[in-house]
């Protein structure tokens, strides 16, 4: 995927997603620098690095959902066909 490189939609709908990711990912991280530079509290880096994990994690989750392809409607009906034939229903 170079710089030249246009993809179908879908693909071009991930490498949406994933800039804007990033640049949540960045800008709640210049947030959090401020909140702690305000407030001082000693449990900011924890508390942001729990944000982080938070973040990955639900990032993971969208995109193993959208990643997933699901399986083709005429192989599954085929191999229903073919297991049919073998167990001798279909006689």
């Amino acid at each position: 995927m170079g710089a030249g490189h246009t993809g179908g939609p879908g693909e071009q709908a991930v490498l949406l997603l994933a800039g804007l990711a990033d640049l949540a990912a960045e800008t709640l991280g210049s947030a959090a620098n401020t909140v702690r530079a305000l407030l001082g509290r000693s449990d900011m880096p924890d508390l942001a690095a729990d944000a982080k994990q938070d973040l990955t994690a639900r990032g993971r989750l969208v995109v193993d959902r959208y990643a997933a392809v699901p399986p083709a409607y005429l192989e599954v009906l085929a191999q229903h066909a073919v297991a049919r034939r073998a167990s001798g229903i279909d006689g």
